[in-house]
């Protein structure tokens, strides 16, 4: 197989780092998914801070009591759920990126 500029890449910035292409893709792909998670919490604190609740539960009763207009606050507590979903999609994967790291 033919190197191609990433993987020469990849390996002078192991080398330099003095971990193998494998501990440094690992170490990029934590990083990465870390930045995700942290995007993701910080939307979910945009739409609570949007309607002035403390949590979703507090933001559905706000809803339910008419404080809050249910249009578009229904719909951002759909998105809430979602990144909810997303939340703990990641944190199994930082969870079996870092158990691999353990086993290492």
């Amino acid at each position: 197989m033919a190197t191609t500029p990433v993987m020469a890449t990849t390996t002078k910035i192991a080398t330099s780092l003095g971990l193998t292409e494998s501990e440094l893709f690992r170490q990029a792909l934590l990083s990465f998914l870390r930045e995700q998670k942290r995007q993701v919490l910080q939307h979910r604190l945009d739409i609570l801070a949007r309607y002035g609740a403390d949590s979703f539960q507090d933001l559905e009763s706000r809803i339910a009591q008419g404080v809050v207009v249910e249009h578009p606050a229904w719909e951002d507590l759909i998105v809430a759920e979602n990144l909810t979903a997303r939340l703990e999609e990641l944190d199994a994967y930082l969870g079996d990126l870092q158990g691999a790291e353990e086993r290492i």
